[in-house]
C-alpha cells in the first residue's frame, strides 16, 4: 500500500512539474516552447484530466502566439524592405506548421467550461505563396546583382547561398540551376598539388600516388579543388607541395639475448618407509608416494629481427598570384618492423609458457627499403589530411556551402 502510494505521489509531483515549466514558459513569452510541452503530454492522453490544465495553457499560447507574430509580420511589411522578405515567409510557415500539429488533437474538451477549447485557425496558404513569390524575385534578382557585379570569388559564393536557398524553397525557379552553376564554377578555389624529392632515396611510387589522391583523403571541401594533374585553362589560385627533405632506413639487424632458466620439476616418485623399512601404507591399505624433484636447466636464444624508417617532410601552401608562401608545416613519420623468434639448448622444461611460446616461430625476410618508406607513408598520409582539414590552411577555407 506505501509503496502504491509513493508511486501515485511521484506522478503527481511529475505532472505538477510539467505544467509549471509549461506555465513558465508561457509567462515568460516563450510561447512555442509551452505549446510543444502542451502538445506533447496532450497527445499522449488529451482526455486525462490531470491534463486539463495543458488545453488551457495551449490554448493561451497559441492566441497570444499567432497575435504576437501577426504584428511581426506586419511590421516587417511595414518596413517595406525586401530583405524581411525571408522572415515574413518563415513566420508565415511556422504559423501554419502550429495548426496542423494541433488539428489531429481536436477537439480539446475542458471540463470544467463545459466546452471545447478554441483555436482561431487561419488558412495561410495564399499568403505563403504570395511571400515565396516575393522573396524568390527577390532573390533571384540580388544573386544576379551579385554575379554581374563580383570581383572577388566570395561574391560568387555569396550569390550561390542565395541560389541555393532560391532552390530549396522554390525548386526551378527561373534559370536557377544554371546561374548556381555559374557561381560555383566561378568561387572555386583551385589548388595544385606537388610533391617535391630532395632526397637520396627512391619514394615508391604507389606512396606518391595515394599522396596525390586527394578523394580518397574524405575531405568535405565544398569550395575547394585539388588538382595532381595541373589542367591547362584553368588558373590556380594555390600550389600545396609536400617536400620529402630526409628518408633515414636503419641497416637490417638481429640482436641476440640469452636467458638462463632454471625449475624444479617433478622427476618421478619415492616411496615412503616406515620405521621398520617396509613400505608405509595408508588407512586403505595403498601404499604412500611422495614426488620427487629434480634442477632442470635451459638456456633460452631470443633472436630480434629489427629495421626502421624515418621520413622527415614539409608542407607548404604558397599564394600563385603574389607567388608567397603563406603556410608551412613540418611532417614526419616512422615505421618500425619488429619481429621476434627463439630456440634453445637444455631441457624445455625450464621455461615459462610466455617463453614456449616464442620457440615455434621462426625468422622471415626484412621488408624491403620500398616497403618500409611505403609503410612509414601510411601515417603521413593520415597526418597531412589532419593538417588541410584542420588548420584552414588556404582563406577561402572558411566559406562552406
Amino acid at each position: 500500500m506505501k509503496k502504491t502510494l509513493l508511486i501515485i505521489s511521484v506522478i503527481i509531483l511529475a505532472a505538477c512539474g510539467g505544467v509549471k515549466k509549461t506555465q513558465e514558459a508561457l509567462n515568460s513569452g516563450n510561447y512555442v516552447s509551452a505549446m510543444n510541452k502542451a502538445i506533447k503530454n496532450l497527445a499522449e492522453n488529451k482526455t486525462k484530466k490531470g491534463h486539463q490544465a495543458y488545453v488551457l495553457l495551449l490554448e493561451d499560447a497559441f492566441a497570444k502566439n499567432v497575435e504576437r507574430e501577426m504584428e511581426q509580420i506586419s511590421f516587417l511589411k511595414g518596413d517595406g524592405n525586401p530583405a524581411n522578405l525571408e522572415s515574413i515567409y518563415n513566420k508565415y510557415l511556422h504559423l501554419k506548421e502550429i495548426q496542423q500539429r494541433i488539428r489531429p488533437l481536436m477537439p480539446l474538451p475542458i471540463y470544467d467550461e463545459n466546452r471545447n477549447a478554441s483555436f482561431d485557425f487561419v488558412n495561410y496558404d495564399s499568403r505563403i505563396v504570395a511571400t515565396k513569390n516575393n522573396l524568390s524575385e527577390y532573390l533571384y534578382s540580388n544573386a544576379n546583382s551579385l554575379l554581374a557585379s563580383a570581383k572577388e570569388k566570395a561574391d560568387y559564393r555569396a550569390a550561390y547561398g542565395e541560389l541555393k536557398y532560391l532552390q530549396e524553397i522554390n525548386p526551378g525557379y527561373k534559370e536557377t540551376i544554371s546561374k548556381m552553376e555559374e557561381a560555383y564554377t566561378q568561387g572555386l578555389e583551385y589548388v595544385r598539388v606537388e610533391i617535391g624529392n630532395d632526397t637520396q632515396q627512391i619514394i615508391p611510387e604507389r606512396l606518391e600516388e595515394e599522396l596525390l589522391d586527394f578523394n580518397g583523403y574524405g575531405l568535405d571541401n565544398f569550395w575547394m579543388e585539388y588538382h595532381s594533374n595541373p589542367i591547362a585553362d584553368i588558373r590556380y589560385d594555390y600550389a600545396l607541395n609536400v617536400n620529402f627533405r630526409e628518408i633515414n632506413i636503419s641497416p637490417e639487424q638481429v640482436n641476440e639475448k640469452e636467458i638462463i632458466k632454471e625449475k624444479l620439476v617433478k622427476d618421478g616418485y619415492d616411496y615412503v618407509l616406515d620405521n621398520n623399512g617396509n613400505v608405509a601404507k595408508d588407512s586403505l591399505g595403498n601404499d604412500i608416494k611422495v614426488d620427487k624433484f629434480k634442477k632442470v636447466k635451459c638456456s633460452f636464444y631470443q633472436f630480434t629481427q629489427f629495421k626502421a624508417a624515418q621520413i622527415g617532410a614539409k608542407v607548404s601552401i604558397t599564394d600563385l598570384e603574389s607567388g608567397q608562401e603563406i603556410n608551412s608545416y613540418p611532417l614526419s613519420s616512422e615505421f618500425v618492423f619488429e619481429h621476434v623468434y627463439a630456440n634453445y639448448r637444455g631441457d624445455k622444461r625450464a621455461l615459462g609458457t610466455d617463453l614456449i611460446s616464442l620457440l615455434d616461430v621462426r625468422a622471415v625476410p626484412f621488408p624491403t627499403n620500398e616497403q618500409m618508406v611505403y609503410d612509414a607513408g601510411e601515417d603521413l598520409k593520415l597526418r597531412l589530411k589532419s593538417i588541410i582539414s584542420q588548420n584552414r590552411i588556404i582563406a577561402g577555407n572558411q566559406f562552406n556551402d
